[in-house]
């Protein structure tokens, strides 16, 4: 990387980032530029991911949904998935005749584990008729048997676009419990949950507040309905963001994973982010290293299996649509 380039992204994230941290970072940076440059590849990272991805190496970042939206319009021959295995297969789903990489085949999803296809053909049987919904954080088979997919920033929106009174709404329980609340369709809900956010207590928000008076606190739709209801606003990642940026707390807490906060704190250097937030051990298995690894060897292509492509690729395409 040449020293303007790289003194130009250290100066982002240089509040989040130490100098030192960061000249460990630099020869993987260099290289992946360059790999992306001659393999006409791009790098889409959630939110999630570590800011020398976020901010270091990524051409597209943000929440499922923006990824989601972005992957139909990438011109790329490659793309290097940083996130998990669910929104690699979103992106081969709506780029098939691309290559499309995830650095680490071991970056899976609590509530992408939750539920099967034979969980849903069970719960059709029990409410025929009821169309499913099934959120993005699930395999490509469970989209495939689904009628429609969400994301927690469109969720309500996808829900009462069906015209019904009642639907499935799956895996996420605490998003189907959380959205129940600003509509009047029925909505029926799986067990699913989220293993970063289920941790978050409603004490732990009545605590922060004690601790940092005036504190503003922003919750995710997968956190328990109990935490969303004491919390100042609510919404997906991309709606938490723009909630800081439109707001401007003083001072904010992310109930959400922990690399969020430090991706936005750069965009918003001026607000104080308070930070007691868990990991997600599947997002943090993806590293500068091993996307370096994958566009040199191409290594851990995401492949989604033809009989089932086409269902998940309308469930998919349907919820853009919306």
């Amino acid at each position: 990387m040449n020293a303007p380039l790289s003194a130009a992204l250290y100066e982002r994230v240089s509040h989040v980032i130490p100098k030192a941290e960061w000249l460990s970072f630099e020869d993987d940076i260099e290289a992946i530029l360059r790999l992306k440059n001659e393999r006409n590849a791009v790098v889409l990272a959630h939110n999630y991911q570590t800011p020398e991805i976020f901010h270091g190496v990524a051409d597209i970042v943000g929440d499922s949904l923006a990824l989601a939206r972005e992957a139909t319009r990438v011109e790329a021959d490659v793309i290097v998935l940083a996130g998990v295995h669910f929104m690699a297969e979103t992106a081969k789903l709506l780029n098939p005749e691309k290559t499309v990489l995830i650095p680490d085949m071991g970056a899976g999803c609590s509530l992408a584990d939750s539920i099967t296809p034979a969980d849903i053909a069970l719960l059709r049987q029990a409410h025929p008729g009821v169309p499913v919904v099934t959120y993005v954080n699930t395999s490509a088979a469970v989209k495939a048997a689904s009628d429609i997919c969400c994301t927690s920033g469109n969720a309500k929106r996808v829900v009462e676009s069906l015209g019904v009174p009642k639907v499935l709404m799956l895996p996420d329980e605490y998003l189907a419990r959380n959205i129940a609340r600003e509509t009047d369709v029925e909505l029926i809900a799986w067990h699913g949950h989220c293993e970063v956010h289920e941790l978050f207590t409603a004490d732990d928000v009545r605590e922060m507040r004690e601790a940092w008076p005036g504190v503003t606190i922003i919750a995710h739709p997968e956190c328990p309905p109990e935490v969303v209801a004491e919390a100042d606003f609510s919404g997906s990642t991309a709606g938490m963001s723009d909630y800081v940026g439109s707001a401007k707390p003083g001072r904010v807490v992310l109930l959400t994973e922990c690399s969020m906060s430090d991706n936005v704190s750069v965009q918003h250097p001026e607000v104080d982010f308070v930070r007691p937030c868990n990991l997600c051990p599947h997002m943090k298995r993806i590293s500068l290293a091993n996307i370096r690894a994958a566009l040199e060897e191409n290594r851990h292509e995401v492949i989604v299996d033809p009989a089932i492509a086409d269902g998940a690729r309308r469930a998919v395409e349907r919820m853009l649509a919306v």
